[in-house]
């Protein structure tokens, strides 16, 4: 091992991981962490922590991909690369320009740090055979990522990304690469291009509202910005000390709106100002959450089920003919209820929104639970992914819409929870440090299936890893219980988490069915944790 470490010290351009792995040299366990392993090339592209060695994010791995990438393509092709603000993202993204543009492809860089769905925008925009952003959305500050789109602007999916990972493992050493200089460097063009379609969305003419915004030290703040003012609203009131990018995200310890105390600043805010909407993005830009006051002061986060449903009916109001709406075996059945009412064809995919976005013909929105949406309209969807500054934009217009009639986002849920049950959806998140323990959990739960979660019995289970109902083959467990409730196990895809989605409906008066439906969510994620054995 310490002379396949050499033989990377050989090859690596970089000076800080150079040195980094020269004093592990006689570290036997630093060495097997970082060599006896590698980062696979899945979810789309790449993730890990920042470091030497196959096993971490550096410029040895990303100019492999790029390598690997460029022989899946083929010379003659055009490739757009984008990047966040973390830590090497600018380094790794011309890497990849240098790499490609050496191998005789034709690479575009976007001027700056910029939020993925501009990148995901662009690749259609300019008719570019792929895409590449350099980000690691909202995992820690020591992370970073490498996500791969094809020529339709959405995620790879198989067998696309194990063409790139066969290629990856046929690269040789990366100092002998052919590295070009003549890559583009956009101009402002392709971002004023974005905002005049996600301007362009149904986002009617409503436009009185205080909203307080942050965008968790990523990328977001400039462009959202700019999106609210185009589009005719005032400019939110935006969290300072998180406005401008900072790789190290000092304020939170996760840069994910999802996790606790992440929103903390922004509530503040909105309390200051008399907010009628809190929105969030995380630091690339292609999620977005919600919150609302409650009226006494205080601000609850609504769910991504929430936001997806009130988008749901937003989208097909403004929508006719025959379309389609999508979400994941992971998100609330409410969409389908949704689509019932409106007419429209529904689908559910894999989680992921390189899945959502290739669920059919006439798709005009998709959404996930993990608070992604992409937001469209009669003229189709103008990012096909997740889109945080999209989806912010149109659920301003609904809180405008909602507040010009004495009303607020709290009141439109509640319609939705009479006319349809209240769908009420949780998660229970376990993050390990040993990636084993997913595995024998989930060997556990296959093992001793329970029979009943929460008071409810066990109506069926259904193995993702065999597929199911036409969907490819995944990792994971559901189990439909009396009453409706359901219940999906998987691993993450990007994060060390074992995660657990729950949904139960009650119908009845929206308060009242809150309240039973929260008692109804802790007693299913008691017995999970006594199922799970973690």
């Amino acid at each position: 091992m310490k002379e396949t470490a050499l033989e990377w010290l050989a090859q690596d351009p970089d000076p800080e991981t150079r040195a980094e792995l020269s004093a592990l040299l006689d570290d036997p366990e630093a060495l097997r962490e970082r060599f006896g392993a590698k980062l696979e090339f899945g979810t789309a592209g790449l993730r890990g922590e920042l470091g030497a060695g196959p096993n971490r994010m550096n410029r040895v791995t990303v100019m492999r991909a790029a390598a690997a990438l460029a022989a899946v393509l083929g010379p003659g092709k055009h490739v757009v690369i984008g990047y966040d603000a973390r830590h090497k993202s600018d380094v790794f993204a011309r890497d990849t320009a240098a790499v490609l543009t050496g191998a005789g492809l034709r690479a575009s860089l976007l001027p700056r740090p910029l939020p993925t769905p501009v990148l995901a925008f662009a690749v259609r925009h300019l008719r570019a055979d792929a895409g590449v952003t350099v980000t690691a959305s909202h995992n820690p500050p020591r992370d970073n990522g490498y996500k791969v789109y094809w020529h339709d602007g959405s995620q790879i999916v198989p067998p696309v990304d194990a063409r790139i990972s066969a290629a990856i493992d046929a690269v040789g050493r990366v100092d002998r690469l052919p590295l070009g200089k003549e890559y583009d460097v956009l101009g402002e063009s392709v971002v004023d291009a974005y905002l005049r379609a996600v301007t362009r969305l149904p986002l009617g003419d409503a436009r009185e509202l205080r909203v307080a915004y942050t965008p968790l030290h990523g990328v977001g703040a400039a462009v959202l910005e700019r999106a609210f003012l185009t589009a005719g609203f005032d400019a939110p009131a935006m969290v300072e000390e998180q406005r401008e990018p900072d790789p190290d995200f000092p304020t939170v310890s996760f840069p994910n709106p999802e996790e606790p105390g992440a929103m903390d600043l922004a509530f503040e805010l909105a309390g200051k100002i008399g907010a009628d909407l809190v929105l969030a993005n995380d630091p690339d830009a292609d999620r977005c959450a919600v919150g609302v006051p409650l009226g006494d002061g205080s601000f609850r986060m609504l769910t991504g089920d929430e936001v997806g449903g009130l988008l749901a009916e937003h989208v097909l109001s403004h929508t006719s003919g025959d379309c389609l709406v999508a979400t994941t075996i992971v998100s609330s059945s409410l969409l389908s209820k949704i689509a019932d009412e409106y007419g429209v064809r529904y689908a559910e995919t894999l989680t992921g929104f390189k899945w959502i976005m290739r669920a059919g013909e006439g798709l005009v929105y998709g959404y996930e639970e993990a608070l992604g949406y992409s937001v469209g309209s009669d003229e189709g969807l103008p990012v096909r992914d997740k889109d945080g500054i999209g989806a912010a934009l149109t659920v301003a217009a609904i809180a405008a819409e909602a507040k010009r009639s004495g009303r607020t986002l709290l009141d439109l849920l509640d319609d939705q929870a009479r006319r349809y049950g209240l769908h009420a959806t949780s998660q229970l998140s376990v993050r390990v440090e040993d990636l084993s323990l997913i595995a024998r959990a989930m060997t556990r739960l296959r093992a001793h299936p329970p029979v009943s979660l929460g008071g409810r019995a066990v109506e069926s289970v259904d193995d993702l890893a065999t597929g199911v109902g036409g969907l490819p083959p995944t990792e994971g467990l559901r189990y439909r219980l009396a009453g409706g409730a359901r219940v999906v196990v998987r691993p993450s895809g990007t994060e060390p988490k074992l995660k657990c989605y729950l949904e139960v409906v009650v119908s009845g008066v929206p308060a009242q069915a809150r309240e039973q439906a929260a008692r109804e969510l802790e007693a299913l994620k008691a017995d999970l944790r006594a199922a799970l054995g973690l």
